[in-house]
């Protein structure tokens, strides 16, 4: 059965732009159902905005290729208005992962932020490291 996550941004570029990268498992992982990642508005758009940066040297056709091997497999979350009550991050940025994970039922976020891994005490759902992610997925 595929387990529904939440990806940080810089987990989903590093899947996507690191074929042989550290996390690469990740992208396989969607690509055979394993994993299922939860997407919406706010954080594709930021895929959107972080792919087209210039030190990625991507260029627009490589930018629809990179997401048409994401979003394909990603399930759409629609967030409700106003967002769910929840404990703030310290990076208000990044408080549209955790309303996505609550929101979306996810089993896990997935992450390498400090500011959202700072938010495991609080946070009722859970909230992982890539390699922790791993460990329980091969385990």
């Amino acid at each position: 059965m595929s387990r529904r996550v939440v990806l940080d941004t810089n987990v989903v570029l590093s899947a996507l732009l690191f074929n042989a990268g550290r996390l690469a498992w990740i992208r396989h992982a969607w690509q055979h159902h394993r994993l299922t990642p939860l997407v919406c508005r706010e954080t594709a758009s930021e895929l959107l905005r972080v792919l087209a940066y210039p030190k990625f040297e991507l260029t627009a056709q490589e930018q629809k290729d990179l997401l048409g091997d994401f979003l394909p497999y990603a399930e759409v979350v629609m967030l409700p208005t106003p967002w769910p009550d929840l404990p703030a991050c310290r990076d208000e940025k990044d408080q549209v992962f955790l309303v996505l994970a609550q929101v979306g039922k996810a089993d896990a976020l997935i992450t390498g932020d400090a500011d959202l891994l700072a938010m495991r005490g609080v946070f009722p759902g859970r909230i992982s490291t890539a390699d922790e992610l791993a460990a329980q997925t091969s385990g």
